[in-house]
């Protein structure tokens, strides 16, 4: 829809607004913002209108979070339909105020482009309130997916007052903030979550999105374990350091993975299937990919960590040796210490004339090891096991008392001692509800059709599997899939912003 309205019909559409204000606490007010500048880091200043601390449910349970802000540069960005980028900053699955924007990220440079900027709150594992003299946890899952979900919905709702195009709506997240902005991506409209929403009082209004920007999004929980171990096992009595009992779990695990790559029904490109058989061979060509990019682009790559190049005395690198290689050009740096390869629209690699012709993938994952010690098993579900110890995900399936809880039998079994223990019905349904891979060929939502995925070439937070099958999956079903695995990045997001706005220029259009 063009927004484009007369001087005579804001007038009147701000009037009935903030008569429509007074009895719907939903309705969004166009003429109740502050004016505001950002100072960029090239120096230009962007001015926009703030609109603050919006409440997105009638039913607030907890205010100091649910909430929303929205951003509008006083100059538009001059397209028929202007886009909306929503930014969660939710780390850990932890809570997240609704925030400013910030010149070093997506929304500083997004309203630097003429697009408009909501930044909602929502609860997450630490998020409490106090209730008749007892703390009450308020943000275990899925209540932090039902807030952004609702915040999607007030920006529906309040379509026809808010500048900017709600079917344009772009989700942002890292870590899991990009599990979060995947689940947004493939749940949209999704019947499981509607009684929780009309509870809450969200809008009566769609949730879907147009796209979806997912940065090292840790996510499909309940498998992360076991991928975990299936890939980095390879490292146990060597760089990680394992002593016997985590052995024994890493190895438990990783003998479950395969019966659940085989399950998704993953093909490549081709149409090949991809099974536990080939899935470290598919893997390297990212690995690969990401390599190659990075040589071009004029990075130094040792030839220790498992890479083979290319050694023809008439290629590209001038002769065979056992050195670093280096690639033509100039190195980049994106100012986050890393060098920002990329994009997902690289060339294929081409074995016969680039530089990178093969890669001992244990050698690499020790590697990436060696840089950020591994997680010990279990990396995600760890509570009770061989520690105590509850992780963030053990903490935001946990319970309005605040006590943590596992959310896979594996663990549930371990901690209990009882081969037999089963996760109750509600906490199956929890984690059914946190996992996108569940939501993206179920016939039931409305999938985002554009998706741009990155999960850094050393980043040991979850395993490579995670973001990868996610990409796959949704390739196979037809959606716009941007991913990429950029070279010598670690776990962090926000980064290569040109990547990233040339991607959304491209989906624009």
């Amino acid at each position: 829809m063009n927004k484009k309205i007369t001087m005579a019909a804001l007038i009147v559409g701000a009037t009935s607004s903030m008569a429509m204000a007074q009895s719907d606490p939903l309705r969004f007010d166009p003429e109740n913002f502050t004016r505001q500048t950002l100072f960029m880091p090239d120096g230009e200043e962007v001015t926009y209108k703030a609109y603050e601390g919006l409440q997105y449910v009638k039913n607030v349970e907890d205010s100091t979070y649910q909430t929303l802000n929205i951003y509008v540069p006083e100059h538009l960005a001059d397209i028929p339909r202007v886009p909306i980028l929503m930014r969660t900053y939710v780390g850990g699955y932890m809570a997240s105020t609704a925030k400013s924007p910030s010149p070093s990220d997506a929304t500083g440079r997004a309203l630097k482009e003429g697009y408009v900027v909501c930044i909602p709150g929502s609860r997450g594992s630490n998020s409490t309130i106090e209730c008749d003299g007892k703390t009450i946890y308020t943000g275990t899952a899925p209540n932090g997916l039902l807030d952004l979900k609702a915040a999607v919905r007030y920006l529906r709702y309040n379509d026809s007052l808010i500048p900017g195009e709600s079917e344009l709506i772009f989700t942002d997240g890292t870590s899991a903030g990009g599990a979060i902005s995947s689940l947004l991506g493939a749940t949209g409209n999704a019947p499981e979550y509607e009684p929780y929403l009309k509870r809450m009082g969200a809008a009566d209004a769609r949730d879907d999105v147009f796209a979806a920007i997912c940065y090292c999004p840790i996510t499909d929980l309940n498998h992360a374990d076991m991928e975990y171990e299936w890939l980095y096992g390879c490292t146990n009595t060597g760089v990680r350091h394992l002593n016997e009992q985590q052995i024994v779990i890493s190895e438990e695990l990783s003998a479950q993975c395969p019966d659940y790559i085989n399950s998704l029904g993953l093909k490549d490109k081709a149409g090949n299937l991809i099974t536990a058989d080939n899935y470290k061979e598919f893997l390297k060509t990212f690995l690969i990919q990401s390599a190659h990019r990075a040589l071009q682009e004029g990075c130094e790559i040792p030839d220790t960590i498992g890479f083979k190049f290319y050694q023809d005395k008439s290629g590209p690198m001038g002769g065979p040796g056992n050195g670093p290689r280096r690639g033509m050009g100039l190195r980049t740096d994106d100012g986050r210490g890393a060098p920002s390869f990329g994009p997902g629209n690289a060339p294929r690699f081409n074995k016969t004339s680039d530089y990178v012709t093969a890669l001992d993938l244990d050698k690499y994952l020790s590697f990436v090891a060696s840089v950020t010690p591994l997680k010990t098993p279990p990396a995600f579900d760890q509570m009770g096991v061989l520690i105590p110890t509850p992780s963030p995900e053990n903490k935001v399936f946990g319970n309005k008392a605040g006590e943590a809880a596992n959310f896979t039998e594996f663990s549930l079994r371990h901690r209990l001692n009882d081969a037999s223990a089963k996760l109750d019905k509600d906490m199956v349904k929890r984690v059914y509800l946190m996992n996108p891979m569940n939501f993206i060929d179920n016939g039931k939502s409305t999938v985002a059709q554009n998706w741009f995925i990155r999960h850094g070439a050393k980043d040991r937070d979850t395993s490579f599997l995670v973001p990868i099958n996610l990409a796959v999956k949704l390739e196979n079903t037809g959606k716009n899939v941007d991913f990429f695995l950029p070279w010598n990045r670690p776990h962090s997001g926000d980064y290569n912003l040109d990547d990233l706005f040339n991607w959304i220029v491209r989906t624009l259009k």
